[in-house]
């Protein structure tokens, strides 16, 4: 800092990380009705405590029901209220119709649901009431909940990954949900907090039934009057918890205090190192390094990153280990799949890299094979009687336990098959409810193997819906079905292609309604990732990213070939004849 010399006017820049932000302001003396409504609406998008100023413009009847934390509604635009209807003798007052066009929900969970954009219409009524500065007009009826534009809610909310063990392992599986960007009007926690709060709270009801939480039912923080969670000089967390968790065992604690630390870890910019876990009496219960938590990652985190593979121009296996640059060459991978002995259309590479599922050039078989060995190719492990190659097997994808899952597109015997362990005998999977005459086109499961990607093709359209996978039963006898399938994707028209970008994020290629086709990623839930679209890259026919978000995207271009994004750069070439790159699952 200089401490001498002439003081000069500079231009400041702006802060790259400035935001909007809004502020109440309470209805002013003898305003009108439109006045009422519209300072209302602006009212619910601000961070005002409880949201006091908000209920200003409600009778204090109206403001003892109305729920703001219950649910908020998503519309693409901020609502419009339209024109007021006089209220009749019997019901006195002026009624305003709120109109939008509705795209979300996010429930009393914090979860996020997707809608397909339709008409928003509900009533809020005034009444004018008396009191100490004579007859006001105050709403006295409104819907329930908050009701924001899409603008707004990107403001004030944002994406986190709250983490549970899926049932019966000791992996993560990623559960998103939106907490405020801020503190919480209503509980005044900051996101930390919020983040850690919604975690003991549990799973939310789509992902409950296949995984579980470590924390005893009813475990809740203990912040003895502090709203906060406040991380120390070396990046830990302490977090103090009530009496229900103070004489859990050390093992159960770890777990407890893995799943804190996954859940904050990409919430705030410092590096978190540790997690600390407190009895009611502020006694220390247990200590996890983010260290000791990697082993709950998914199955597919290894220490090392995941190399790119593709089928190269002779219809063999190539692939490009991780950290060759660009002029690096691709090389075939070892035995029938490299070298020649079967022409494949598709691949899927097994999360440990030692072996491979391809589906035959013609799409009527699928082959599983070591790719660090030399072997014999062996016997198809399924087979399909569909007629052309549209019409038969997928292109394969292997889940977090080794097995592999593949759809039989064959219009007369529509399935979706697994092969557990990738070796044993296969078996159809149920999905429930059924698919409502609409067939699979493309396969793609989590690391985890608690969900499921599914590419459905329907009267000409194809739409991106995620189902869960649940098995009953343990090890290879379980019985397993995909249920409960939900729209990721209803902004676009029509979906190309699909890959896990992350434990709760998709790259998919689509169009919009009247657009053109583009790339970008989406959550699984189906909310929008900030800054999502990626640069324009025509004819896309499949799409492969890593979960290791420092790996670059890879895709297959009509026009282009085999192209790469690397972190920051534009698509760049990888090769010029080829198709179907993938990572590995």
């Amino acid at each position: 800092m200089p401490d001498s010399g002439d003081v000069h006017a500079v231009k400041a820049s702006q802060r790259a990380d400035s935001q909007v932000r809004v502020y109440a302001v309470p209805p002013r003396k003898d305003a009108t009705p439109d006045e009422i409504v519209t300072g209302f609406l602006e009212a619910m998008t601000s961070d005002d405590t409880n949201f006091d100023t908000a209920r200003s413009y409600l009778t204090p009847e109206a403001s003892k029901k109305w729920r703001p934390q219950e649910s908020t509604t998503v519309l693409a635009a901020a609502p419009d209220p339209g024109t007021p209807v006089p209220g009749r003798r019997d019901n006195p007052g002026m009624s305003y119709p709120l109109l939008g066009q509705q795209i979300a929900t996010v429930d009393a969970q914090h979860a996020y649901q997707p809608v397909p954009p339709s008409d928003y219409r509900r009533t809020i009524h005034l009444s004018r009431k008396g009191g100490q500065d004579g007859k006001q007009w105050r709403i006295d009826s409104l819907p329930s909940g908050l009701l924001l534009g899409a603008s707004d809610f990107e403001r004030n909310y944002r994406s986190v990954n709250k983490y549970y063990f899926a049932s019966g392992r000791d992996v993560m599986v990623a559960d998103p949900v939106f907490i405020r960007q801020r503190q919480d009007p209503v509980t005044r926690m900051d996101p930390v907090t919020q983040a850690v709060k919604a975690l003991l709270e549990g799973p939310t009801n789509w992902l409950k039934p296949v995984v579980e939480s470590r924390f005893p039912s009813g475990t809740g923080l203990k912040l003895d009057g502090a709203r906060s969670l406040a991380f120390d000089d070396r990046n830990g967390l302490k977090v103090p918890l009530g009496g229900r968790a103070s004489h859990v065992g050390r093992p159960q604690c770890m777990k407890m205090a893995a799943q804190i630390l996954f859940t904050i870890r990409d919430l705030t910019s410092a590096r978190l190192e540790q997690v600390e876990l407190l009895r009611a009496d502020g006694a220390q219960l247990c200590v996890l390094s983010a260290g000791q938590a990697k082993e709950y990652a998914p199955d597919h985190s290894t220490g090392r990153p995941d190399n790119q593979y593709f089928v190269d121009s002779k219809q063999r296996l190539a692939v490009l280990e991780a950290g060759d640059n660009e002029t690096g060459e691709p090389q075939n991978v070892a035995g029938p799949f490299g070298d020649g002995r079967l022409e494949m259309s598709s691949v899927g590479v097994a999360r440990d890299e030692h072996n491979a599922a391809a589906v035959s050039y013609d799409a009527g078989g699928l082959y599983v094979s070591s790719i660090v060995s030399n072997s014999e190719l062996g016997d198809p492990v399924i087979t399909s009687s569909g007629k052309g190659r549209d019409n038969r097997l997928s292109a394969p994808s292997w889940d977090g336990r080794g097995d592999v899952w593949v759809a039989d597109r064959d219009p007369s015997r529509p399935a979706l098959k697994r092969l557990a362990n990738g070796a044993e005998a296969p078996e159809e999977v149920k999905i429930v409810p059924g698919l409502d005459g609409a067939r699979i086109e493309a396969v793609k499961v989590s690391a985890d193997g608690a969900r499921i990607a599914l590419l459905l093709t329907k009267d000409g359209s194809t739409t991106l819906k995620i189902g869960r996978v649940e098995r009953q039963g343990g090890g290879d006898d379980a019985v397993v079905t995909v249920t409960e399938l939900r729209p990721a994707a209803p902004q676009l028209e029509t979906v190309t292609a699909v890959s896990w970008a992350g434990p709760s994020r998709l790259v998919v290629v689509g169009k919009e309604a009247g657009g053109v086709q583009q790339v970008r990623y989406i959550q699984t839930d189906g909310s929008t990732v900030p800054n999502g679209i990626l640069p324009g890259l025509n004819q896309v026919k499949s799409v492969a990213a890593s979960d290791d978000e420092s790996r670059p995207l890879v895709a297959y271009s009509a026009e282009d070939g085999i192209v790469r994004l690397p972190v920051g750069a534009n698509w760049q070439t990888l090769v010029k004849k080829g198709s179907s790159p993938v990572y590995p699952g």
